[in-house]
């Protein structure tokens, strides 16, 4: 029998609190907008936590500040920033880096460890820039006397992704990255986190994907972006055609997840233009009779 997870923030705090202290491997969802500005949703970023570590996935605008105020008000001490030592990129389009600069900087001389960074052909790239960026500050950090804890920690330590399989593995957990179809991005991953008690699969941005489709087959959790039918349609043709090549539509996820059953099918990264965000979930559950949610920022899934 297939076990079940619920969304604790649709419990009260002090369950939430109690229920995240027994949990062994966790799912924060630190950012699930989009490009488009929304005062109530940080770009994208999901964090697994495992063992006392976060591991991070996307580090769109706002997620340094979600993975701050969720340590605060879940105490989860991992996702403070500095602690925050293993981060993993889908793609690079803004809504999926812009924080990059943000993590990094962030307490980076009171850092033990550097920051790792795995992602697509570029990564290595964007993380000069953001070393340019702060060069002033770390030249100055390094020069007076603040006392640095690890110097190396002002840089991240970045693992280009090449190709698929196996990237990250330590101890009892195993992350691996898979190709998406996410329009003209050469190389844009998902990825499929294993542990002992989760298998949690992230689609990143992609279109009707068969690789997520069999990556996702029985997994305890699959997040996965999705943009409104309804919405959609109403939209000039150039511009459905970019986002149906680019994203994936209510009722393809659907069909989808009605073959890879996963235990539970989380949605973010909504693209609902003029309906109500709340759409997309009405529109794959009048499809799909497993268990949906629609994820907010800060939700906490076990």
């Amino acid at each position: 029998m297939k076990k079940s997870i619920l969304p604790l923030a649709l419990l009260g705090l002090s369950a939430v609190v109690s229920h995240a202290a027994l949990a062994n491997t966790q799912v924060m969802m630190l950012g699930t907008g989009t490009p488009v500005p929304d005062g109530e949703r940080a770009g994208s970023g999901i964090a697994v936590i495992h063992d006392d570590e976060a591991y991070v996935f996307d580090i769109g605008p706002g997620v340094v500040e979600r993975a701050t105020q969720a340590a605060e008000r879940f105490d989860i001490e991992p996702l403070n920033p500095t602690n925050i030592d293993h981060l993993f990129l889908t793609h690079l389009h803004s809504d999926h880096i812009l924080d990059f600069p943000e993590l990094l900087g962030t307490y980076w001389w009171r850092r033990t460890d550097q920051l790792q960074v795995f992602g697509p052909e570029g990564a290595q790239a964007m993380s000069e820039g953001a070393y340019s960026m702060l060069a002033d500050d770390t030249e100055t950090r390094l020069k007076d006397k603040s006392p640095v804890t690890n110097p190396d920690a002002a840089y991240a330590d970045v693992t280009e992704i090449t190709a698929s399989g196996t990237v990250f593995e330590k101890d009892d957990i195993k992350v691996e990255a898979f190709p998406v179809s996410h329009g003209d991005w050469d190389k844009a991953y998902g990825y499929k986190v294993t542990t002992p008690d989760k298998t949690i699969v992230i689609s990143g941005d992609t279109s009707i994907n068969e690789e997520v489709r069999r990556q996702a087959a029985n997994a305890d959790i699959l997040i996965h972006e999705v943009i409104s039918r309804r919405g959609w349609e109403a939209l000039p043709e150039q511009w459905q055609a970019y986002h149906q090549y680019a994203h994936t539509l209510t009722d393809e996820l659907a069909e989808l997840a009605g073959a890879a059953e996963p235990n539970l099918l989380v949605l973010y990264h909504v693209l609902h233009y003029g309906a109500p965000i709340e759409s997309v979930l009405d529109e794959v559950q009048s499809q799909y009779d497993g268990e949906v949610v629609l994820a907010d920022d800060l939700d906490l899934f076990q």
